[in-house]
């Protein structure tokens, strides 16, 4: 079974930082695209970022030039270092991974969620 567990959410004032990780385990095969989505109350569920196996990345506007999104592909892991945050930031973030289980599956997994809270 196929788990994403992410960490490193939080409550931080605005203009700070903040780094969330996220680990994948289970009988995985490969792993294509991994990213971070966010859904504040009341709204849809957005993109923030995303990384391909090769390293292409690609971003929100909303969050160019605050946000970077790296990825170890040996330990299975997607971060995403948040700077500059603004209380319009503030969400649960979820890490998604698209990946491969056996020859014949491939489908979309996502973690738990973890809350962000920008206030001061």
């Amino acid at each position: 079974q196929v788990q994403l567990v992410e960490s490193g959410g939080g409550l931080v004032q605005p203009g700070g930082s903040l780094r969330l990780s996220c680990a994948a385990s289970g009988r995985i095969i490969s792993i294509n695209i991994m990213g971070w989505y966010r859904q504040a109350p009341g709204k849809q569920r957005e993109l923030v970022a995303e990384i391909t196996s090769d390293g292409s990345t690609n971003y929100a506007d909303s969050v160019k030039g605050r946000v970077t999104i790296s990825r170890d592909n040996a330990k299975k892991t997607v971060n995403l270092e948040m700077n500059s945050l603004k209380p319009e930031d503030t969400a649960v973030y979820y890490c998604s991974a698209n990946l491969r289980t056996t020859a014949l599956r491939r489908a979309d997994y996502w973690g738990q969620g973890t809350q962000v809270t920008v206030s001061s």
